[in-house]
């Protein structure tokens, strides 16, 4: 097989990616062998590839990829999600281009259109994702409206009703009338900005005086039925129990007294809306106010709004403002910077609105979930600083509002059978629910047509929450062979803005339905920011397209470009320089493949240089190999990533393949030949997680693979002992080396002219390191002296002073002139070192770290004074 002289990605990763297919290396079934399982965080149906999706989807190929390596079972199940609220909305549009309502078609019709678009739209970034090199299981895709994943739901929805978890509540929900339906506490995002504070001024019943109140929302004041003051503010005592005259309206309302209104706040008197407000329905509660809702599930105004309306919120506060300042009522308007609450998914600003919705009571679940991450550590937060994060938000849990005003996803399997409040049953099916009914009726003639469903669905996350399970199906069939070998499944690798939406509730789920955690360990990654540490995003522009990145860099470019700086729960600052980066390493790579391949192989002896240095980066590898290891333990695989890339890009191709290769039209012997192969074999299987496509390349190159030999199956290198000494050594070889050629360079030497080399060996270096010194140095002679050498450059490593006589070409006079001011910097440079260390309160305050740097630095320029006094000594 011919090796092209460029590695090009986009020629070979469609191949090996085919290849991998077409040979079911991603495929897992239970066999014998231990399971590394993991569960892709299901990006929603409608989405698109991004740099989000590609950090967290690479950190999960390399750790599958890794365990097969391992010999490991591995389990990758991808998938999507439905998606209500994002899903209906981009249903919704396409049918407003037809020129079709929604609520124009029955929610079978509706349906239809959503099955339609979501086989035409839906799953575009699982095969992005291929492209990426993502190996899943593919032939286990789960979808979260599949008809298993949703009997499972409904079967999650019954048996926590009828354990007592579920119930229906009328309660003050956040409404979102962008998607006209509820969000829980979650699902609301608190956005900051500056709106208008309106004083208005509401005329006292039967008198000439007015009493004045503040608010955002004037167009409310249509649904005011009361203004509160504090019973123990006192330019107020005498108003309570007389009533005002709400404006437009007219409507008649008390003053009353609660402790809730805050006497240094506003004006100290507060508009009561219980339709509006959730403090407003607590006051309201507590002194039996009439509650008068204005709005509109669209957020336009209702009949109460008299002629504002059909208005939009928005349009109307506008216009009632207006229509307060004709009437004389509208004292000021000053600007005020709040919170406001946000929808998540549609950016909308909530309503909060008095609804019927169904609630899932959180307390006694969540403790189990509480108790796992944080006294028992069965489940692992990486980094751990996010236990906190976790605690605040289990010990301060709140009732899970699940229901949602959708047709996109799974019905609420309640049946309605008359119209009181507790007029309804909750059964698996149509035939269950009837039986219940005329149970609960004590009414046998009671059939089906007599029963109507709830129209609700339930939260897109109260499917999402089964995933671990339910991918195996384990909640509808809870002892079958699957579920039994993959659950718990092993690693969740997802971001930390979820980690209360999905990862606390797979927790809970896990507990409550299959007695144990989902998973062992949970990876948060960081947000991928722009270098101006801007979050990405459509709107800003900085978001670069992920697949066309993959067509610059190849995808293990865009893969190790990611990967190099994104440390566990940091922010990711991606530059594209970083694909850049990674595509550099690759050619690196591919072109010490080149070379190795390029030379030709002879039964001669192995020279001394290249058995040292084998026997050197075969420990370096081991060294570096259980360095990597204990990243891969911490999850710090950016620090992984850089172990090997030094590893390879300095050890290996930098100096390994310089100490082996052989001379100009020589060939290399078998044996070192044979031993590069197995060294280049084990560094291809330490990156392949990193690079598979690449790597993969290069190993079908090597030699004829058959299937059951392809890398992504093979054995990962294991653990060995090393030698610790030999490394230390070595790395002193190298500054010989690094010395040596730096002189050639400043006193202009070729490095094809050889020279002699005399050591004085305080340090004892073994004599079998000379012939590297000798065939990187380009030597000719190298001998040990008891003495320092007169005439000669010289350089120092660590205690060993290196001598290299001087020759003709030398001019000595300049060259005397120059290390004399060398000299005089560096004894500059001790000097005020020196001047610091003797400062007491320098060296009293300064951190320890500081102190010792300074002292290296003295111990630095004394070792650099010595030997240029002694260059100086040998010039003279």
């Amino acid at each position: 097989m011919q090796i092209p002289a460029k590695y090009v990605a986009s020629n070979v990763e469609n191949k090996w990616y085919d290849y991998w297919m077409k040979n079911k290396y991603f495929h897992s079934k239970p066999d014998h062998r231990e399971p590394y399982t993991i569960v892709i965080p299901p990006p929603n149906v409608t989405g698109v590839l991004h740099m989000g999706h590609m950090l967290n989807n690479t950190i999960q190929d390399v750790l599958i990829r890794r365990a097969r390596l391992q010999g490991k079972n591995a389990c990758w199940v991808p998938g999507t999600d439905h998606a209500s609220i994002a899903t209906e909305a981009k249903v919704v549009a396409k049918l407003k281009e037809q020129g079709i309502e929604k609520n124009d078609l029955s929610r079978d019709e509706f349906l239809k259109h959503a099955w339609e678009w979501t086989h035409q739209y839906g799953g575009v970034i699982l095969e992005q994702l291929k492209k990426l090199g993502c190996s899943c299981d593919w032939d286990r895709t789960k979808f979260t409206m599949d008809d298993d994943m949703s009997e499972a739901v409904i079967k999650v929805f019954v048996d926590l009703y009828h354990k007592g978890f579920i119930y229906r509540g009328y309660r003050m929900v956040n409404w979102d009338p962008e998607a006209k339906t509820t969000l829980s506490d979650e699902e609301v995002i608190h956005i900051e900005r500056t709106d208008k504070l309106y004083y208005v001024k509401y005329k006292i019943e039967g008198e000439d005086g007015f009493v004045t109140i503040a608010t955002t929302r004037p167009e409310t004041i249509l649904g005011d039925t009361a203004v509160c003051v504090n019973p123990n503010d006192e330019r107020f005592t005498n108003l309570i129990g007389k009533n005002v005259i709400v404006p437009i309206c007219n409507r008649v309302v008390p003053i009353i007294a609660d402790d809730y209104v805050d006497i240094e706040f506003g004006t100290g008197c507060l508009k009561i809306t219980p339709a509006h407000d959730v403090n407003d329905k607590e006051i309201g509660d507590r002194h039996q106010l009439e509650v008068v809702d204005v709005l509109n599930e669209d957020a336009t105004l209702n009949s109460f709004g008299l002629h504002h309306q059909g208005k939009s919120r928005e349009v109307a506060r506008t216009d009632v403002a207006k229509e307060l300042l004709d009437m004389g009522l509208l004292v000021k308007i000053e600007d005020l910077t709040h919170k406001v609450g946000t929808s998540e998914r549609t950016k909308a600003v909530i309503e909060p609105r008095l609804s019927d919705q169904w609630f899932l009571s959180m307390e006694k679940l969540s403790k189990p979930a509480l108790k796992a991450v944080l006294e028992d550590e069965e489940i692992k937060l990486f980094p751990k600083r996010f236990n906190n994060t976790y605690r605040h938000w289990m010990e301060n849990i709140r009732d899970w509002n699940i229901s949602r005003q959708l047709r996109w996803g799974q019905q609420i399997p309640a049946y309605y059978y008359g119209d009181g409040k507790e007029d309804f049953v909750v059964a698996l099916s149509i035939e269950e629910a009837v039986k219940l009914a005329q149970q609960k009726t004590n009414n046998p003639n009671l059939n089906s047509t007599d029963l109507r469903q709830e129209t609700d669905v339930v939260d897109t996350w109260f499917s999402s929450w089964l995933w671990p399970i339910s991918v195996f199906d384990g909640i509808r069939n809870p002892n079958n062979a699957e579920v039994n070998y993959y659950y718990p499944t092993n690693d969740l690798v997802t971001g930390p803005d979820i980690l209360f939406f999905w990862v606390a509730r797979m927790i809970i789920a896990g507990y409550e339905y299959k007695g144990q955690k989902p998973f062992s360990n949970v990876y948060l990654t960081g947000l991928v920011r722009d270098k101006q540490r801007r979050k990405m995003s459509k709107s800003l522009g900085n978001s670069p397209d992920a697949l066309k990145l993959i067509e610059d860099y190849g995808a293990d470019g865009v893969r190790v470009g990611l990967l190099l700086s994104s440390a566990a729960g940091n922010d990711l600052m991606f530059d594209e320089d970083l694909c850049q980066q990674g595509k550099g390493f690759a050619n690196k790579i591919w072109n010490a493949f080149r070379l190795i391949k390029g030379w030709e192989v002879a039964d001669t002896s192995q020279p001394e240089s290249s058995r040292v240095a084998i026997n050197w980066y075969q420990s370096k590898f081991q060294s570096t190999l259980a360095e990597i290891e204990d990243h891969y333990s911490k999850f710090r695989l950016s620090d992984a990533l850089m172990a090997m890339y030094k590893l390879v890009w300095d050890d290996f191709a930098s100096w390994l393949l310089e100490i082996v290769k052989p001379g100009y039209q020589q060939p290399i012997d078998s044996k070192t030949y044979k031993d590069i192969i197995s060294i280049l074999e084990n560094n291809l299987k330490i990156l392949h997680p990193f690079m598979p496509f690449l790597t993969e390349e290069i190993w079908q190159h090597i030699s004829e693979r058959t299937p059951d030999q392809a890398l992504i199956i093979a054995q990962y290198p294991l653990i060995e002992s090393f030698d610790g000494q030999l490394i230390a050594d070595f790395e002193m070889v190298k500054e010989v080396v690094s010395g040596i050629r730096n002189i050639r360079k400043e006193k202009n030497i070729s490095f094809k002219e050889t020279i002699e080399l005399s050591v004085l060996n305080n340090e004892n270096l073994a004599s079998s390191f000379d012939e590297v010194i000798i065939k990187l140095g380009n030597i000719s002679k190298m001998e040990a002296v008891d003495d320092a050498v007169e005439g000669a450059l010289t350089f120092r490593v660590q205690s060993n002073e290196y001598f290299i006589p001087i020759s003709g070409a030398i001019n000595v006079e300049e060259e005397i002139k120059k290390i004399t001011e060398e000299l005089n910097y560096t004894e500059g440079f001790l000097k005020s070192v020196r001047g610091k260390l003797s400062n007491e309160r320098f060296v009293n305050n300064a951190p320890a770290q500081v102190i010792e740097m300074e002292r290296k630095k003295e111990a630095d320029a004394l070792a650099k004074i010595e030997t240029l006094k002694s260059s100086l000594a040998s010039l003279k």
